[in-house]
């Protein structure tokens, strides 16, 4: 008797584990096919997924089915790009999606954050740590990243040859459309929100994302935005990109009867030609400043109302809540770490750079912050906060969905080279991935592992319900141009108004 009661129970035993093993597969099944990807940690992951294809320089269309289940446990190439030669591949690199879920297609309608790659306009790509989604997905959304076309690639402009190529020179933004409508399409395999969906990006992604609140092919594809040091003006035109694009035409030897041609040409010979052209028409880009050209998005009244960041954001924006904001020092810190800097060599350096009104700065710093280095005066963010806080302004002002406002200023303990709180650190915080010596920050760190926890605490609030909150956080006012209310992130957070506005108004006077 007790031989056969040990026997039923082993049988139930290993049929619960069996049943438990299966629920356990990391198998989704979305709308081109079924995909396999892997657990790490008990968070479901599936990389390198496609969500799309296309012609060169023609609009993407959805990815092809396949019958067979694909494997999606590692990442895909890069989108095609010259920097990054060995990792990038045309056609195969440039559609894919990575998604990190804590479930899967069990109705638990979490909601979705989608990462849009870095890199200005030209390089970049989904692929990359510290953007991991697994310690993202734990605190209950959905992580998605995507590649997409880049640089003369995705914004070639050849709309004076035809209809056929009236989008070339936006493929590249309508590619992140289209990523969009997929992660909306297919929401639920994952367990997410198709209605819920966050779109947030840093530098060249916080372009991007200031970019899709012009498009109207974007309109109720998202539903809140989070921009991290991406307010750069976008001068490109439209009469510039055309121009551009006949340039390259004519170096490629090619005519209006010739141009399918393009279609073929070889990627070295078609990028040697395009460098050559944004040399001639446009020149080197000035180091520090706000302006972007050259490749990159063009407004075009149709896919694109206007650039983003002149100073706010089209009307498509008004009922869109936006989290904006930078870090301390951005690219300029590294410059100003010579331990025998002095008074003396701060004011000359600044005499040069601001002229009669380098004490008005000096002045505007000290107020707004008393206990900053020499280094720091120096070496602070002179731009993007700018930008932000006048796109912030122009928000804010039209009424419609509230605006967060925030400023990183924590530096690790670790900072052995003195780059302060600089581009991209907010990166691997907000994604609670914060051990990483690229940035400084080792194992094990706890105010790393404080600031990162927080942080990405807010950022999923913000995700969930539109209102970022975090224990340890003071409540997050939204931003109006009256309050100047911004969020200071640092071991220490702070909720301040206004604090910096004299030195901001001195910095927007001096723009380049």
């Amino acid at each position: 008797m007790n031989i056969r009661i040990l026997t039923l129970s082993l049988l139930i035993l290993l049929l619960s584990s069996s049943c438990a093993q299966k629920e356990q597969q990391p198998v989704a099944t979305i709308t081109t096919g079924i995909i396999e990807g892997t657990i790490d940690d008990g968070i479901f992951s599936f990389k390198g997924i496609p969500y799309a294809k296309a012609e060169r320089f023609m609009p993407s269309e959805p990815a092809d089915a396949w019958s067979d289940t694909l494997s999606c446990k590692e990442y895909g190439p890069w989108a095609k790009q010259a920097e990054n030669e060995g990792k990038s591949e045309e056609g195969k690199g440039d559609f894919l999606a990575n998604v990190w879920t804590a479930g899967i297609s069990d109705n638990a309608k979490r909601p979705i954050m989608v990462w849009i790659h870095g890199g200005g306009f030209s390089v970049g790509s989904a692929n990359a740590d510290p953007t991991d989604g697994v310690a993202m997905a734990k605190k209950g959304v959905v992580l998605v990243s995507i590649n997409h076309r880049l640089d003369v690639m995705g914004f070639l402009d050849l709309s004076s040859f035809g209809v056929k190529w009236k989008n070339s020179v936006n493929v590249g933004m309508l590619d992140i459309v289209n990523a969009l409508k997929w992660v909306k399409l297919n929401a639920e395999a994952f367990g997410g929100d198709p209605e819920n969906i966050t779109i947030f990006g840093e530098s060249g992604g916080g372009g991007k994302v200031g970019t899709l609140l012009c498009m109207p092919e974007a309109k109720g594809l998202f539903q809140k935005a989070i921009i991290q040091s991406g307010a750069k003006v976008n001068i490109t035109t439209s009469e510039i990109s055309q121009q551009l694009g006949c340039n390259v035409v004519k170096e490629l030897g090619l005519t209006a009867e010739t141009i399918e041609k393009i279609q073929t040409i070889s990627y070295d010979t078609l990028l040697a030609a395009s460098r050559k052209c944004q040399a001639e028409i446009l020149g080197a880009r000035t180091p520090g400043s706000i302006k972007m050209w050259g490749f990159c998005p063009t407004a075009d009244g149709a896919t694109l109302l206007q650039q983003p960041y002149t100073p706010g954001f089209s009307s498509l924006a008004h009922d869109i809540p936006i989290m904006i904001g930078t870090t301390f020092n951005e690219l300029e810190r590294k410059f100003y770490t010579d331990s025998t800097l002095t008074q003396t060599k701060a004011d000359t350096m600044l005499l040069q750079r601001y002229g009669d009104s380098s004490n008005e700065y000096v002045a505007a710093f000290r107020e707004a912050y008393p206990e900053g280095s020499l280094a720091d005066m120096l070496g602070i963010d002179s731009n993007i906060r700018t930008l932000s806080l006048a796109a912030a302004d122009s928000k804010s002002s039209e009424g419609g969905a509230p605006v967060y406002v925030f400023l990183l200023k924590w530096v690790s303990d670790f900072d052995s080279e003195g780059s302060g709180c600089y581009h991209s650190l907010d990166i691997p915080l907000a994604f609670n991935n914060p051990y990483d010596e690229r940035y400084q920050v080792r194992e094990g760190d706890p105010k790393a592992a404080s600031i990162a926890d927080r942080m990405s605490n807010l950022w999923v609030s913000f995700a969930k319900t539109g209102i970022p909150s975090s224990e340890g956080v003071p409540a997050w006012e939204p931003y109006t141009k009256e309050n100047g209310a911004t969020l200071i992130l640092d071991n220490e957070c702070s909720l301040q108004h206004n604090f910096d506005r004299k030195l901001q108004d001195l910095l927007y006077q001096f723009l380049r």
